[in-house]
């Protein structure tokens, strides 16, 4: 510090100008604003391998294809499942309802499955003629399974009736009326057996189908989910090392599952 000052009051006293100092303060590379470690992660959930590729890791590319293969097929199977299900609805309406002069050309899934099981809905009221409702009493058919449930459920014995006016048979006949097919939406099958092991062909594909692209929705969220984690777990480690840092994971023989984590130096 004294010879700084000396020097300076020389050349004061020989008339040179005083220099003059300016503080000087280091700057350190990692003090510049590096993006958060959340943008590839986000990337990666919104569309996988995004954020492996925005960090230059060959990998992302598998799980993109994976993306489009899994995408492709689901809509390839909920096709598949809606083609079969309006050639079953068509196949009901024109064969099995035809005769009942129906209004509604579709209805819940459930509707359908009674109709491969039973051959005949039944009668929804066998008297029809405007006087006491008589639900349908044969059991071999869809109504008349439904109305010896509500008897067995609410009967002391469904053979033996309670007196109409009781509690036990209009619960019986509420019961009946909230599941039976009501006129408009009567099927029968009879004299049509062949076109009833279609009609369950149809439907078996349709279902099939229709669960299994279900479970492409679900690899499709396993994708994204596994895609977001790795590109989490390698910008998490790239920031800890101060480098460059992944997260290889690979599937052997025998489903054996390795995971290797590599630091660039």
């Amino acid at each position: 510090m004294y010879p700084v000052v000396l020097c300076v009051a020389l050349l004061q006293q020989l008339g040179a100008p005083a220099p003059t100092f300016t503080a000087y303060t280091p700057i350190r590379e990692d003090t510049a604003r590096s993006p958060s470690i959340y943008v590839r992660p986000l990337a990666s959930l919104l569309v996988p391998g995004t954020g492996q590729l925005m960090a230059g890791q060959d990998r992302g590319a598998v799980y993109l294809a994976a993306e489009v293969y899994l995408l492709s097929r689901y809509l390839q199977l909920d096709h598949q499942a809606t083609q079969e299900a309006t050639r079953y609805q068509d196949l009901a309406f024109d064969v099995a309802r035809r005769t009942f002069q129906p209004v509604g050309k579709d209805t819940v899934f459930e509707y359908y499955e009674q109709m491969g099981r039973f051959v005949e809905s039944g009668a929804y009221d066998i008297d029809g003629a405007g006087g006491a409702f008589v639900p349908e009493p044969d059991a071999k058919t869809y109504n008349g399974s439904v109305w010896l449930l509500a008897r067995r459920t609410f009967w002391a014995d469904p053979n033996v009736p309670p007196d109409p006016a009781s509690w036990q048979y209009a619960q019986a006949l509420a019961f009946y009326r909230a599941r039976a097919v009501t006129p408009n939406f009567q099927w029968s099958w009879r004299e049509h057996s062949l076109e009833h092991q279609v009609f369950g062909e149809y439907m078996h594909t349709s279902d099939d189908a229709f669960r299994k692209a279900q479970s492409q929705i679900g690899l499709l969220l396993a994708n994204h989910l596994v895609s977001a984690i790795d590109a989490l777990i390698s910008a998490r480690m790239s920031a800890a090392a101060g480098r460059n840092a992944e997260m290889r994971t690979s599937v052997g023989i025998g489903g054996r599952t390795q995971v290797r984590f590599s630091v660039a130096f």
